[in-house]
């Protein structure tokens, strides 16, 4: 006899606690093996595809795509064939954190490629279920034949229907025709213009308007300002709240000096016409920084304040800024300072690549001790950095951009960089945190002097 079984969201590690249904990658009457993903969600850290560790027939899903769900939730229920002879259901042994089963699975029958699988009847709620089939008519009878329209991310997926806009009618300006958060907000200031209203994707419900008792209902109708409101949740969200702990918690100063960083672009000119991998300048950046961070590690450190100590770290993991269409994310670079040039360069385009494409792991996007902050990409020539928090310092680095400088005595026209640090004031001085500084600006001015920690 069949026994149905319920799947809650897992613990999905790193301190995350909910995470959003981003798609759904199977219908209620499927038919799911073993460990076969379900469904993809995204959490504060990146995109994760769910593995659902019990095999049989989909009974029912918890949760629409855009809806947040915290970890221990109902996912889906799923009907199995009959129950092991202790009483619980065959599991995968296969974890993230938190679930799955503590032995090894029972035999089980694996469905092999082609071979049809036999129905499990099966009665939920006093309905019948029979299979995929008898559960939706037909395939046709779920999403469409296209499947669910490419979106960047769930949050441009809401706005688009809480306005009405039918995604499908759109043609995404990203890669492969991904649609993006400019793609929507373009759609929907096309049709003010128009004076018309996007009328809702076909089957589809607007979203009801709010209950007296609903949060939103605090602020009355007349004082709630006009525009378009964005949930902060995501990655987004976990930016907000990083952000806001790093202004709560640290004292934080920031300096910075001017360095004619001429000589560092010839060098990385004269090291990528010699042949092999090309070297980029944030590389090179990286490798200066794990050299002054050798000689200053008072800024490579974290404070524990509940035993009131400055935790100096043996080790450099270097977090960069990244900015993509999800939103700001550090990604972090494992044992920076035992890495060369070519090393750094290639791990630096591997987790840009991977973070332009929402594929970054929980793990590469925690553990840094240092961040190194590379704002002259937007065309802008200083900041000041909010620290990474709990790290103690990160370095911002302005464009490189033609400047009159006076070299060897005479005005000439140079490449110039801002160069700014802003440390946490609880683990040095004013007097280390320049001193930090003024060696990074000279490795800047003089690359031989890198020589001397190689």
């Amino acid at each position: 006899m069949a026994q149905v079984l319920e799947f809650k969201l897992p613990d999905l590690g790193e301190g995350l606690t909910e995470a959003e249904i981003v798609r759904w990658l199977v219908q209620v009457g499927d038919v799911v093996a073993v460990d076969q993903p379900v469904v993809e969600v995204e959490t504060a850290k990146a995109m994760v595809d769910i593995p659902c560790p019990y095999g049989g027939v989909v009974t029912a899903r918890f949760g629409e795509e855009g809806t947040e769900l915290p970890v221990g939730a109902p996912l889906l229920t799923v009907a199995v064939g009959a129950p092991a002879p202790d009483g619980e259901a065959e599991g995968s042994g296969n974890v993230l954190v938190g679930y799955g089963t503590s032995q090894a699975p029972a035999r089980r029958r694996r469905v092999r490629p082609g071979e049809s699988v036999p129905a499990v009847p099966v009665e939920v709620a006093g309905v019948p279920v029979a299979g995929s089939a008898a559960a939706n008519g037909s395939a046709a009878g779920r999403e469409g034949v296209e499947g669910p329209v490419p979106v960047i991310s769930p949050l441009v997926r809401r706005l688009a229907r809480e306005n009405g806009l039918d995604l499908r009618e759109l043609h995404g300006s990203g890669p492969d025709g991904l649609i993006l958060r400019a793609d929507v907000e373009y759609a929907l200031r096309a049709a003010a213009v128009q004076g018309r209203t996007a009328a809702p994707a076909a089957g589809t419900q607007a979203p009801a308007a709010p209950s007296p008792t609903a949060p939103s209902a605090r602020i009355s109708s007349s004082a709630a300002p006009a525009g378009i409101r964005v949930p902060l949740k995501g990655v987004r969200g976990a930016v907000a709240d990083k952000l806001s702990r790093s202004r709560r918690e640290i004292p934080d100063a920031t300096c910075w000096v001017d360095a004619d960083a001429t000589e560092l672009v010839r060098a990385r000119t004269a090291m990528n016409a010699a042949g092999g991998p090309k070297i980029s300048l944030i590389a090179l950046l990286a490798r200066i920084c794990t050299a002054a961070l050798a000689r200053f590690p008072e800024l490579n450190s974290t404070v524990d304040m509940e035993a009131r100590e400055v935790v100096q770290l043996d080790h450099v993991h270097l977090g960069f800024a990244a900015q993509t269409d999800r939103g700001l994310v550090v990604p972090v670079v494992r044992d920076a300072h035992a890495r060369d040039a070519e090393s750094l360069t290639a791990e630096f385009a591997r987790l840009t690549e991977a973070a332009r494409t929402g594929g970054l792991t929980p793990a590469e996007l925690t553990g840094g001790t240092f961040t190194l902050n590379n704002y002259g990409v937007f065309g802008v020539d200083g900041s000041t950095p909010i620290i990474n928090h709990p790290e103690a310092a990160m370095l911002g680095v302005g464009r490189i951009i033609p400047k009159p400088w006076v070299h060897e005595g005479e005005l000439a026209v140079r490449q110039v960089v801002e160069l700014a640090l802003t440390f946490d004031h609880r683990v040095c001085d004013g007097g280390t945190a320049g001193g930090f500084l003024r060696y990074v600006a000279d490795c800047v001015e003089h690359p031989a002097v890198l020589l001397r920690t190689v």
